[in-house]
C-alpha cells in the first residue's frame, strides 16, 4: 500500500518576531514609567519642584506626539528591521543619559531642569517609532486573520511593562541609587534592538527560518510581489477624504484620554478617594495593567475571528465599540460604587475592555491601507496622544472642583463617544480615491 504523504506545515518564524515585539514593548514602558519612580529621590537630591519634575515629564509627550507619523513614514519606507532597531538605541541611549543629565555640558548651558528637558524629549522621539513600526512589522508578518491578535500581542507589553516598572525600577533605586535604574534599563534596550536586528527581517520572504508554507499564510494564498510595499507615493489626501480615517483619529483620541487616567492618576485615586495605603495602594495600582495585559491579545484573537467570519467591517467595528462600551460602564459603575474592592475590580476591568479594542484599532489601519499602514497608524496614534496630553491636566482638576466620581464619569463619557464612533468606521472600504 502506499505510504501516507503529509503536507509540509508553515513555519512558526512570525511568533518569534511577535515575540520580539512584545519584548520591545516591555522596554518601551519601562523606559517610559522608571522617571515616574525614580523622582522621589531626584526631586530633592537635584533641588528640582514637582512643578519641574511635571514639565520634565511633558518633555518626554511632546517629543512622542511629534514624532509618530515621522516614525510611522520611516517604517513604511525604510521597514521595521531597520528603523526599529536604530529607534530602540535612540531612546535607549538617551535613557542611560537621563542619570547623567544633571552633569553633562547641556546642565552647563541649560541647568539641571532644561538638560533633563532635553533628553525626555529626545526619548519620546524615539518612543514615537515605536508603534507605527509594530503595526508596520505586523502587516508584513501576519496573515489577514492574524493581524489583530498580532498587534495586540505586541501592545499587550503596555501592560507588563507598566505594571513591572514601579517594583522593579524601586528595588534597583533603594539598592544601587536612581542614576542605576537609567543604565539597568538603557542597556536591556540596547540588547533588545540587537536581538530585534539580527533575527527580524522586512518581509517574510527573506528570512532562511520561513518557509513557502508560512509565506502562503501570510499572504493569504496570494503570490507576494516582487515590488516592496513601502515604494508606493504616501497618498495625504486620500487620508484627508476618508471618512473612516477621521472616525479612527477621533475614537483613538478618546482611547487615548481614558488611558491616561489610568496611567497617570490611577494610584493617586487609590489612595485618596478609596483610602488606600501607601503601600497596598502600590500593589493594587498594578490592578488594570494585569487587565489589560490580559484582554488585549483577547480582543485581537477575537477580532479576527469575527473579521474571518463576518467580515473586516463587522469584524472591527463589534469589538472596537463593543470594548469601549464595556470599558465605559465598567469605570462608571467602578466610580460610583462603594465598595473599596468592588471598585477595584470594575475599575480595573475598565482598562482591560479599553484595550480589549487594540487590535480592531491597529489592524483596521492595516485594513484601510496596508501599503501605507505604518503612516496611517502613526496619524491615528497621534490622536490619541493629543487626548493623553489634556487628560494627565484635566483629571485632577475636575477631581479637585467636582470630585473623582466626576473626573472619572467623564472618562466613561468619552469611551462611549469613542464607541460611537465605530459607526463611521468601515476599514475593508480602503481609502477613498483622491479626485
Amino acid at each position: 500500500m502506499p505510504r501516507p504523504t503529509t503536507e509540509p506545515k508553515p513555519s512558526h518564524t512570525r511568533w518569534v518576531i511577535l515575540a520580539l515585539l512584545l519584548a520591545i514593548s516591555i522596554v518601551t514602558y519601562i523606559d517610559r514609567v522608571n522617571i515616574s519612580v525614580t523622582a522621589r529621590q531626584m526631586i530633592p537630591a537635584l533641588g528640582l519642584t514637582n512643578v519641574q519634575m511635571g514639565q520634565i515629564f511633558s518633555a518626554f509627550v511632546l517629543g512622542y506626539a511629534l514624532f509618530q507619523i515621522p516614525g510611522g513614514r520611516m517604517a513604511d519606507r525604510w521597514g521595521p528591521r531597520t528603523v526599529l532597531t536604530l529607534a530602540v538605541v535612540w531612546w535607549s541611549l538617551f535613557t542611560a543619559m537621563t542619570a547623567l543629565a544633571p552633569t553633562s555640558f547641556l546642565a552647563g548651558v541649560l541647568g539641571i531642569w532644561g538638560s533633563l528637558m532635553i533628553v525626555r524629549f529626545l526619548i519620546g522621539v524615539g518612543e514615537a517609532a515605536a508603534l507605527p513600526n509594530f503595526n508596520r512589522a505586523v502587516a508584513n508578518w501576519c496573515g489577514p486573520h492574524e493581524r489583530g491578535l498580532g498587534i495586540a500581542i505586541a501592545v499587550s507589553g503596555i501592560g507588563i511593562g507598566s505594571a513591572l516598572t514601579p517594583p522593579v525600577t524601586a528595588w534597583i533605586m533603594v539598592n544601587y541609587g536612581w542614576q542605576a535604574a537609567f543604565y539597568w534599563a538603557g542597556g536591556l534596550g540596547v540588547l533588545i534592538a540587537i536581538l530585534w536586528f539580527w533575527f527580524a527581517t522586512d518581509r517574510p520572504e527573506a528570512h532562511p527560518q520561513v518557509n513557502a508554507e508560512e509565506v502562503a499564510l501570510i499572504r493569504g494564498n496570494r503570490p507576494s510581489r516582487n515590488r516592496p510595499e513601502t515604494s508606493a507615493p504616501l497618498p495625504w489626501k486620500a487620508f484627508a477624504q476618508t471618512p473612516s480615517v477621521w472616525w479612527l483619529v477621533l475614537s483613538y483620541t478618546c482611547f487615548g484620554y481614558v488611558a491616561y487616567v489610568y496611567l497617570s492618576w490611577f494610584y493617586l485615586y487609590l489612595v485618596e478617594a478609596r483610602n488606600f495605603s501607601v503601600l497596598r495602594g502600590a500593589l493594587f495600582a498594578a490592578s488594570p495593567f494585569i487587565a489589560m495585559t490580559i484582554l488585549c491579545p483577547i480582543g485581537g484573537w477575537v477580532t479576527d475571528r469575527l473579521s474571518e467570519r463576518f467580515g473586516v467591517n463587522k469584524g472591527r467595528s463589534w469589538i472596537g465599540a463593543g470594548g469601549m462600551v464595556l470599558a465605559a460602564l465598567s469605570i462608571i459603575l467602578g466610580a460610583a460604587i462603594e465598595h473599596p474592592f468592588i471598585a477595584l475590580a470594575l475599575l480595573s476591568l475598565g482598562a482591560g475592555w479599553l484595550y480589549f479594542t487594540i487590535g480592531a484599532f491597529w489592524s483596521s489601519t492595516v485594513d484601510l491601507s496596508k501599503t501605507h499602514a505604518g503612516t496611517l497608524s502613526g496619524v491615528m496614534n497621534t490622536g490619541a496622544n493629543l487626548g493623553g496630553t489634556l487628560s494627565p491636566t484635566l483629571t485632577p482638576w475636575i477631581a479637585d472642583e467636582f470630585g473623582w466620581t466626576t473626573a472619572l464619569g467623564i472618562a466613561a463619557v468619552l469611551a462611549f463617544i469613542g464607541a460611537l464612533c465605530w459607526l463611521g468606521i468601515r476599514p475593508a472600504d480602503g481609502l477613498t480615491r483622491a479626485k
